[in-house]
This record gives C-alpha cells, structure tokens and sequence, in this order.
C-alpha cells in the first residue's frame, strides 16, 4: 500500500490500514467520492495526522466530523480554509480564548500555526456527506483514529481537549495516570454558555505542558492566514 500520511504516522497506523474494517471503508470511500460530493477533498482526508506528526503531537483537540458545507472543510477539525467565513463554534473557541489567555480574535479560522506547534486538529470522523453532518458515522473512521488516540495516550505526555459527548466518549481510551485531560461542553452556540464558556481550557492546557516539560503552544493566530504559510 503507497503511503497515506507523511509522516510517522503512517508507521504509526500501518497495521491498520491492513485490516478487513479498512479495507471495507476504503471500497465505501472510493463509491461515496465517485458517486457523492464529499468533504473535504481525497487529498485532504489525513491532513490533521500531515500537519502534526505523532512524535510531535502535544496537545489533541478532538472533534466528531467534518464541516459538511461546500469550501469549509480542510481535514483538520473545527479549523476552515483561508477566506471562509468562521463557523460558529469556533467563534466561540476565539471568545474562550480571548477571556483565557486574552489573545486577540482573528478574521480567519486557518488554524495551521497550532497545528505547526504540536496540536493535533483531529476529527473523530475523517469524511461526510455534502449537507449531511455525521453520514459517515460508523463506517469504519472511528477505529482508526481510536487508535491513533490510543497510541498517543501509550506515548504518555499528552494533553487531550474533550469538548462535548462525543469527545468525552473518548476518554476509556486515554490513560489519564500519563496524559491530562481537559473537557467541558461543546463550544457551539447550543451548549458554549453551560460549561464551554469560563473553562479555561487554553491555559490549563499550558500548565499541564509545562508540567511534561514541553514547551506552551503560541494560541494567538497570526493575524492573516498568510502568514502562517509563509513560515
């Protein structure tokens, strides 16, 4: 099999990609892509595992499927292209982390510099339906990033934020005696204001960087997407 990811990732997974529940999900990919329009592009699904690499993955915010509207989804979660408009939760994610750490909220939600610095941007569910949020739910995606959030729970020195139920469902797989978790509700409109809100999620996750002797993420989003391709 060519190589997927990048990186040490592939090492990382490669036995998954060998077995039967793969291989049935690459044969339903492959019928979806040819016969639907799905997000984000072929050449996009791995890109939250291209960006950040498991050797270097400190921090992992976990989210549960791709934008499913035309031109959003990037294969990192809650992060969008540059020029398209920020979804609503992340909105609140910049409201959060202004209160938090009082970085200043960007115009853009390309979120590749947290990614450049160790944050692991990772959808439960790496594809979808154009329209249809969760409609590759259950196909075979939430095994192989299970295990991906196993293994790095096994590395140890890892900071995993769970925001919302389906996040937090995650958390038999994490040995906490090695790896910190931090959750709360989800940031999106319907539940930011029960929990998500006043969290602090930002700064706890620093602290507990420190605490590994890692260096603290740079939250604050360069003010232009550009720039953070320019690096």
């Amino acid at each position: 099999m060519k190589n997927l990811i990048k990186n040490d990732w592939q090492e990382v997974l490669n036995s998954e990609f060998d077995k039967p529940y793969y291989e049935k999900l690459r044969e339903f990919l492959v019928n979806e892509y040819n016969t639907e329009t799905i997000y984000p592009e072929m050449h996009k699904i791995f890109q939250a595992f291209d960006w950040t690499s498991f050797a270097e993955t400190k921090v992992v915010i976990l989210g549960q499927d791709p934008y499913h509207e035309p031109n959003q989804a990037i294969g990192c979660s809650f992060a969008v292209a540059p020029g398209i408009t920020i979804p609503p939760s992340l909105r609140n994610i910049y409201k959060e982390l202004q209160d938090d750490l009082g970085c200043t909220p960007v115009t853009h939600g390309y979120l590749k510099s947290w990614a450049q610095q160790g944050v692991l941007l990772l959808n439960s569910v790496l594809t979808v339906r154009r329209g249809q949020a969760n409609s590759h739910k259950g196909q075979g995606w939430e095994e192989l990033t299970d295990y991906a959030i196993h293994a790095l729970s096994e590395r140890g020195g890892v900071v995993f934020l769970l925001w919302g139920n389906a996040a937090k469902s995650k958390i038999p797989l994490i040995d906490e005696t090695k790896n910190t978790i931090i959750s709360s509700t989800h940031p999106s409109p319907f539940a930011a204001r029960y929990g998500f809100f006043g969290s602090k999620p930002f700064s706890k996750a620093n602290q507990a960087l420190l605490n590994y002797n890692e260096e603290e993420i740079n939250w604050q989003l360069p003010e232009s997407a550009d720039e953070t391709e320019e690096k």
